[in-house]
């Protein structure tokens, strides 16, 4: 599949010099499915109750897809150019307990430290802003995620402070 090929493709939002940025479909339920039951992922972003095939189709269209059509964005399935192979997550949120749009981003730990999380949080913040025309995105992390926050400094986003998402929440850090 050549790069023009991948433009075309249904559900491509954008592309960096490594990676394709597309909308999640259910055939992406095998990924989903290993990506939200990582040991990270539960300790650093939350446990989403997916625990079959069944539950991560039901997560994407109840996530992604039910975003997609609400707001116009949401999380992307992030892919390798070189080979198509998925290797994360990353998107703009429109969450009920901020007043801003977030960016979000969780990838297979196989592909941390390689710049990647990097490449698409940069690119989907300016995704967010170019295209999409959000004047303000911010971004939350658990307290403890030394990584995401690098990744949110090195893409230009600072530390503004910390919230509860919800009442009976941890705190988590907010960076706009």
């Amino acid at each position: 599949m050549t790069i023009d090929d991948r433009r075309t493709m249904e559900g491509f939002v954008l592309e960096t010099d490594r990676l394709i940025l597309r909308e999640l479909r259910e055939t992406d339920a095998p990924f989903i499915l290993g990506l939200l039951n990582e040991p990270s992922f539960l300790a650093f972003i939350g446990d989403k109750g997916v625990r079959d095939l069944d539950g991560a189709r039901t997560y994407i269209r109840t996530g992604p897809l039910a975003s997609y059509a609400a707001h116009g964005f949401g999380l992307y399935l992030t892919v390798r150019r070189e080979d198509d192979e998925p290797i994360g997550i990353c998107g703009i949120l429109k969450r009920d307990t901020l007043d801003h749009p977030d960016i979000g981003f969780a990838f297979r730990p196989a592909f941390w430290r390689q710049g990647y999380c990097s490449e698409a949080a940069r690119a989907t913040l300016a995704f967010g802003r170019r295209d999409l025309g959000l004047r303000r995105i911010v971004a939350v992390t658990s307290v403890d995620n030394v990584g995401s926050r690098k990744v949110l400094e090195k893409i230009g986003m600072r530390l503004d402070g910390s919230i509860r998402l919800g009442d009976d929440e941890e705190p988590v850090h907010l960076f706009a």
